[in-house]
């Protein structure tokens, strides 16, 4: 079935915004990774765009820096030149983050304009309108968490939800677009794999929030060895302060959490590729169901990769780990868009 031409243009749209998110979240791992994302200590929504100008302007945002407790406790060796290389990763984050925002605007009047905005596109652009102002919000809350005497990072939890946040925007732009390229064909009847699928992504969801746990409590090389946790199976000091602490709060807990989830979720997409195989009708089913499996596999091995390098972690550089780390956030994006992709593509009945 041919598709027309409207839908063709928005759907091309909208999927160069999702990799353009893709981007912002990954720029969102380089600023954690390079310790930058308190550089900035204030929130311009529009003089923001620009960085300092002069010498007396550089000064001024390094005197802000310094009133805040990660400079007074990690980075007060700080000299002008490294303050600029971390304030560079924030401001770009928050760059590309309005260029996002111009990409959405300036082709979205055009294609008013230009009536290729049809009635059932408007909600769901609206939808995204929203969400993306509200995630810069809960952008601007994490941030806050770590502007204090006391705190040298931002809040894990609020980091967990701005990651979450983004990783459900993505989704939801996603599945637009696909909604606007695919035909009746492209469909499966399979109520079953359906659920399963639902409950899978969930699964996934619970992973990626303590993997955002992780990157917030620095909590990769609290246990570099594999396959055993330094040297025990599950470590002893786990539930030392209750269960809400090693759910939420003990590093070594949550090391082991996302380990073990790790493990179950690759073990379920096997399960779910085993399932999913069976279906045979719809031809670019046929192709995305294979996805999934590639990328977790990919994942649990980057995830092993990184955790053997982290000891290699030096505060202020940007190393192996951390691009490992870099490529293990990408590929854990990927497992999530190709099962919303493929939930998209499973019908009830």
């Amino acid at each position: 079935m041919k598709i027309e031409r409207s839908k063709k243009l928005i759907s091309y749209w909208v999927f160069v915004g999702v990799g353009m998110i893709i981007i912002q979240v990954l720029l969102g791992g380089i600023t954690r990774l390079s310790g930058s994302g308190l550089s900035i200590t204030e929130w311009k929504p529009i003089m923001g765009a620009l960085p300092p100008m002069n010498e007396t302007q550089w000064q001024q945002a390094l005197e802000q820096y310094k009133q805040i407790a990660q400079f007074k406790y990690i980075n007060n060796h700080f000299v002008l030149s490294d303050f600029k290389f971390i304030f560079f990763w924030e401001w770009f984050h928050r760059l590309w983050a309005r260029l996002i925002a111009v990409a959405f605007v300036i082709p979205f009047v055009y294609f008013i304009i230009k009536k290729h905005i049809k009635k059932e596109m408007v909600n769901p652009l609206i939808i995204l309108v929203l969400l993306g102002a509200l995630e810069g919000a809960i952008g601007w809350i994490m941030v806050k968490s770590g502007l204090n005497d006391e705190n040298v990072y931002v809040n894990h939890i609020k980091l967990a939800i701005h990651f979450l946040s983004a990783m459900f925007i993505i989704s939801y732009a996603w599945v637009f677009a696909i909604s606007l390229r695919v035909s009746k064909e492209d469909f499966i009847i399979n109520p079953k794999l359906k659920k399963f699928t639902i409950g899978l992504i969930v699964l996934l969801a619970i992973q990626l929030m303590y993997g955002a746990f992780m990157a917030g409590l620095k909590a990769a090389n609290v246990a570099p060895t594999w396959p055993t946790i330094n040297g025990m199976i599950m470590p002893d000091t786990m539930l030392k302060k209750g269960l809400v602490d090693a759910l939420l709060f003990n590093k070594i807990a949550i090391h082991f959490i996302h380990r073990l989830l790790a493990y179950i979720v690759l073990v379920v997409v096997i399960i779910w590729f085993m399932k999913a195989r069976k279906q045979n009708s719809a031809t670019l089913f046929n192709r995305t169901k294979n996805y999934p499996l590639i990328f977790v596999i990919t994942q649990v091995v980057l995830g092993i990769a990184a955790l053997l390098t982290s000891p290699q972690i030096v505060m202020g550089s940007f190393g192996i780990f951390e691009w490992i780390a870099l490529l293990h956030q990408l590929v854990g994006m990927l497992l999530l868009l190709s099962l919303v992709a493929n939930v998209y593509l499973i019908r009830r009945g």
